[in-house]
């Protein structure tokens, strides 16, 4: 059972999964004591990805379930918006506040003005996406979700026609693993496990490619540190040297590409020398790499979310998974190209995100456009209304979200309503009319789907919740009811009803079946995960030549928005493309906005260990730099650009390469020395061809500051 195993007189252990926003979606086993509370948090031993190993954070869950400063009553402010000054209030107050909140906003300037917004702040279904069924039974605004994934998706699916690869276990079986845009020590520490295993058992090589010397650098047998943004010229080198020394797999790629001759012919020119001079790295790192995927059948190429954070991460993505193709590496168990697994599960949503109510004449605002949205910019809010409400659950633009001064200077609008439903009381929180407190992962029931990895897992309610916190399930029920949308499709279920309403649909095992079994493996065959029975385009092939335009993707924009950013640009064939932020006299810095190991997102900042291990907001810069513009390792800087500029310190560190700063986080705003986080320099123009946020794509300048 989900629920069994004793391992002393005062405690059991609860199986579940990790609910945030990571590829990993780990198996857990939690400590759960006789009065109700919750312990130590492992990774599950019997679960094949997870394999008893889980990050650090997570492993400290406890710190988080039960942190002094979490939200437990809702709240209604009573001062300017920001000044801290709050009212506690009934839960029946807060909802009919809202409602009510809503009800004018409609009367006013139309369903249109709501416009419910959300991310992954937990991943599981119900309590995630339930807020979709309240926007569509209400025609409220539409929520384009654009910030974390599509490039990469785009690039990928481009590629293949769908987004699922062979099975990432297939790590522990190879000989060469080769871990692109992902530092994957900090990030998904699961690809390591696997991965090292393959160097243990097999003697396997890791190679690592990233922007700078990070942790799961230190673990590479080969480490090439690229200029960001460049990853698509390192990539066309390799498939040039890959066809000059009879690396490519010709009749491979004669059954399994669209265009191989053409490819051929494109890359005559991608040499080494040329890649070189582009991304940083020497054509003796360039030829040593090219050399051992090209040498070792089973490489499998782990192309992480790095990619999603250029603006040329969809060219740079769909290079990548190209070379696995001309080396013919999926043919062989342990090689092929990976990156999600999210089109294998099969489940149907439709029920729970209410599809049958949505109108497609809803306008769709983009999710990292919100600080453009909220200021009133025409072509963000599509030429119609302002927005005048909203419902935040599960993230928190104030700090997340690129162009953080619009961000905030939208939220601070008197005539802007804000309701949002937290753990803790974060930056956008702060902004809001009504907070109400939100339940964790462990305290309700919820499904879960990898991306990562291979399987659908359950989360059952293992504690009881505080009396005074409501699940995001609850707070759309019953806005649904004073809305008066309550009896249309979907409404009235519980949790683990709609949990099994969403299993039936999707033709998978009933909830008291994974109660038992813990989770159920829907990893295809190895003939469909490496695509020798053809690739998912219609015509089963590989395509060197994407369509950017009219290519299919899992998050493709509506028809009413169409492709977005400079797709012109886009290259026929795998290629450099420079609309990325380059580097210029007035901005000669790079900056990317690395993950933080001890954070997730904005997640985790506000529990004391990671804090303590973070240390403070800091900028790396190479010693080249640093002495070049007199700043000394701890020296505040300023850095900055068309968008803003803030203070920071400054970290000088070998790590970074000269001309690229990278500052790791994501910290709250306040942790910064005037309160603006990094975020400021972070820009929302779309990412060609169906969106995305750049937010590693910054070009800036610095200087030393001086008070």
């Amino acid at each position: 059972m989900n629920i069994a195993t004793p391992i002393h007189a005062k405690s059991r252990i609860g199986h579940t999964a990790c609910p945030h926003d990571c590829p990993s979606t780990c198996a857990l086993e939690v400590d759960l004591t006789e009065d109700g509370r919750i312990g130590r948090v492992r990774g599950a031993n019997d679960h094949s990805y997870t394999s008893g190993v889980i990050c650090a954070k997570v492993a400290r869950y406890a710190e988080r379930l039960y942190h002094p400063d979490r939200l437990m009553h809702p709240l209604r402010r009573t001062g300017a918006k920001g000044a801290g000054q709050w009212q506690q209030i009934s839960w029946d107050d807060a909802l009919d506040e809202i409602a009510e909140a809503f009800v004018k906003a409609e009367v006013k300037n139309g369903s249109e003005a709501i416009w419910p917004y959300f991310y992954a702040g937990t991943m599981g279904w119900v309590q995630r996406d339930s807020i979709e069924r309240l926007r569509h039974a209400k025609r409220y605004s539409g929520f384009f979700s654009s910030i974390c994934t599509n490039p990469a998706w785009t690039g990928f699916t481009m590629a293949t026609g769908m987004l699922r690869g062979p099975d990432p276990r297939e790590m522990a079986r190879t000989d060469c693993v080769v871990i692109w845009g992902t530092n994957a020590v900090a990030t998904q520490v699961n690809v390591m496990t696997h991965a090292i295993k393959s160097r243990k058992e097999r003697g396997a090589k890791i190679v690592v490619i990233d922007i700078y010397d990070n942790p799961t650098m230190k673990q590479a047998d080969m480490a090439l540190i690229v200029k960001p943004g460049t990853d698509a010229a390192l990539a066309c080198a390799v498939m040039h040297i890959a066809f000059r020394d009879g690396y490519a797999d010709r009749d491979y790629m004669a059954g399994y590409a669209d265009d191989p001759s053409g490819l051929e012919a494109h890359l005559k020119t991608k040499t080494p020398g040329w890649a070189a001079a582009i991304t940083g790295l020497s054509v003796e790192e360039i030829e040593a790499f090219a050399k051992l995927v090209g040498t070792t059948r089973k490489t499998f190429f782990r192309l992480g979310y790095g990619f999603t954070r250029q603006r040329n991460g969809a060219v740079a993505m769909h290079a990548a998974a190209s070379v696995a193709t001309v080396l013919g590496s999926w043919q062989y168990e342990g090689g092929g190209a990976f990156h999600s697994n999210s089109d294998i599960f099969r489940m149907n949503n439709a029920e729970l995100t209410g599809k049958s109510m949505k109108d497609a004449d809803i306008r769709m605002i983009d999710q990292s456009q919100i600080g453009r949205a909220l200021t009133g910019d025409a072509v963000a809010l599509r030429d119609r209304g302002p927005v005048t409400a909203m419902l935040i659950q599960n993230t928190n633009p104030v700090n997340i979200a690129p162009e953080q001064r619009l961000v905030k200077q939208g939220f601070a609008r008197d005539d802007l309503f804000v309701a949002v439903h937290e753990q803790f009381m974060t930056e956008t929180a702060e902004m809001a009319d009504i907070v109400i407190p939100a339940t964790m992962f462990v305290e309700h029931d919820d499904i879960y789907r990898a991306g990562g990895q291979n399987h659908i897992l359950l989360g059952p309610k293992l504690v009881e919740p505080p009396s005074t916190v409501r699940t995001n399930l609850f707070v759309i029920e019953e806005l649904a009811k004073r809305l008066g949308v309550a009896d249309r499709p979907g409404f009235g279920f519980t949790a683990r009803e709609m949990v099994d309403r969403v299993l039936a649909a999707s033709n998978l095992p009933d909830y008291d079946h994974f109660l038992e079994h813990k989770w159920f493996d829907r990893q295809p065959a190895f003939e469909d995960a490496h695509y020798l029975n053809g690739f998912a385009h219609a015509d089963g092939k590989f395509h060197f030549r994407p369509d950017w335009v009219n290519g299919a993707s899992p998050n493709k924009p509506p028809a009413s928005v169409g492709a977005l950013g400079p797709y012109a640009e886009l290259p026929p064939f795998p290629d450099q493309v420079d609309v990325i932020e380059l580097a210029d006299a007035e901005h000669p810095f790079r900056l990317a906005t690395s993950p933080a190991r001890n954070f997730l997102n904005s997640s985790f900042s506000e529990t004391k260990t990671s804090r303590q291990k973070e240390g403070r907001p800091e900028v790396m810069i190479n010693p080249v730099d640093a002495e070049a513009n007199d700043v000394g390792n701890g020296d505040l800087v300023r850095i900055g650009n068309m968008r803003g500029d803030l203070r920071i310190h400054a970290r000088v560190t070998t790590e970074v390469k000269p001309g690229v700063l990278i500052a790791e986080g994501l910290w709250p705003n306040k942790a910064h020395v005037d309160g603006e986080g990094i975020n400021v320099l972070t820009g929302a123009d779309p990412v060609a061809p169906y969106g995305g946020a750049a937010v590693h794509d910054n070009k800036v300048w610095l200087r030393k500051d001086v008070i």
